[in-house]
């Protein structure tokens, strides 16, 4: 399979890693917008790479549409008269819909929208996708085989996707500020900064497995740690006192909005 990425930031970097990581087999050529990031993607990542989107999409299976929402129309134009039938659109820009992509691209190409998370990049990412009309079935799959070594993936309406990137595609950064304020917390009653943070990092690492691998309700898991009388209760007070359920519920919300709001920017 021979796969144009279009556009090498943070996430076009990290599907590239991740796939060139976990044995994917694929080509891969890149396309960025300087001459020095074009040698910076080929000096680290040993991908080609160059300044020509054209030439990045040329005869690939797939095109991976990776730049930012404001920039998604302009790219996607300009590569309108090199599409062809048989290849699939790939687009994970935040907010950008498929009936946008398929107008911008002159309907040529299948378009398939995904929503992928950083943690790709070490095959522990979630990647959420939405087909555009007129995708097929199969296409749907074998996108979804493209970035299973890279992590779990799920299928959902596209009017979901934007509660998507609200929730899994900017999560990350919202358990990074947990693991943060609870590192903190350790520091705060004694234990070594690198100590505090291991444990931490570590310890939402193993809640996360025990929560995908028994399937079960996360109240009931929270309820096995919650003896009564215990220590654990007494924590789990002062989290409600200060309103994190709510506050990480208002996160999801507000990144979502934002999100839909990209459309209109």
């Amino acid at each position: 399979m021979k796969i144009g990425i279009i556009g090498m930031g943070k996430m076009g970097e990290a599907v590239a890693q991740g796939l060139a990581r976990n044995g994917v087999d694929a080509t891969m050529r890149g396309a960025t917008r300087t001459t020095e990031s074009a040698t910076d993607v080929r000096d680290r990542l040993g991908i080609p790479c160059g300044t020509d989107n054209i030439e990045a999409a040329r005869g690939a299976d797939i095109v991976l549409l990776a730049v930012k929402p404001h920039q998604a129309e302009r790219v996607v134009r300009g590569l309108s008269e090199a599409f062809t039938s048989d290849q699939v659109l790939l687009s994970i820009c935040a907010s950008i819909t498929t009936a946008q992509l398929a107008e911008w691209s002159g309907g040529v190409p299948t378009i398939i929208r995904a929503m992928p998370n950083t943690p790709c990049l070490i095959g522990e990412g979630m990647t959420v996708f939405s087909a555009g009309a007129g995708a097929r079935r199969d296409q749907l799959e074998a996108a979804e085989r493209l970035f299973g070594p890279l992590g779990r993936t799920a299928v959902v309406e596209e009017s979901l996707m934007d509660g998507v990137t609200g929730l899994s595609g900017c999560g990350p950064a919202y358990v990074y500020l947990i693991i943060e304020a609870l590192s903190e917390a350790g520091v705060k009653i004694g234990l070594p900064r690198e100590t505090a943070t291991l444990l931490a990092a570590q310890t939402l690492a193993g809640a996360s497995r025990m929560v995908l691998e028994r399937g079960v309700h996360p109240a009931a898991l929270k309820d096995e740690v919650t003896t009564p009388a215990g220590c654990t209760i007494d924590g789990l007070m002062a989290l409600e006192d200060g309103k994190l359920r709510v506050t990480l519920i208002k996160g999801v919300l507000a990144a979502t909005e934002r999100s839909r709001s990209l459309r209109g920017a």
